[in-house]
């Protein structure tokens, strides 16, 4: 296999076919939007995890996990079982964006399989632009 210049492709889906150069120059700027999104999503999840970290109070592991001996049919919420409910909504929203993150970056890697080398000009130029508008974001508080 080899990349070739074309205005023809098979992209992801086989109801996806380009045949002329306005539907490959479509298609290289969906990509690229992919690749600017995939870009995004990996500054949020970065975000989300020092987010998470730092509004959890500094707890050990031991009162995240729920004692034996401990009666469940308490009265009501404990700052304990608030603290396991907000740690473990934090880490299914983290979840849930890795999931995401991984399957656009499949999508994406599937495009450039299609060896079409406008394909591939789009992903490289959609990360370096998503990188460019996202890493600072890091910096913001």
């Amino acid at each position: 296999m080899h990349f070739i210049f074309s205005d023809e492709a098979v992209l992801l889906f086989d109801f996806w076919r380009v045949h002329s150069p306005t539907g490959m120059a479509l298609s290289v700027l969906v990509v690229l939007l992919l690749a600017v999104l995939y870009e995004g999503i990996k500054v949020g999840k970065a975000k989300l995890l020092h987010k998470t970290l730092e509004n959890l109070p500094s707890t050990s592991s031991q009162q995240l996990i729920p004692e034996p001996d401990q009666d469940s049919t308490g009265s009501g919420s404990t700052p304990a079982n608030s603290t396991r409910l907000r740690w473990f909504l934090c880490y299914f929203g983290q979840s849930l964006v890795h999931v995401i993150q991984v399957v656009i970056g499949y999508f994406v890697m599937l495009a450039v399989m299609s060896y079409n080398t406008w394909i591939f000009l789009g992903v490289v130029l959609g990360s370096a632009v998503g990188y460019y508008l996202a890493y600072p974001l890091l910096n913001m508080t």
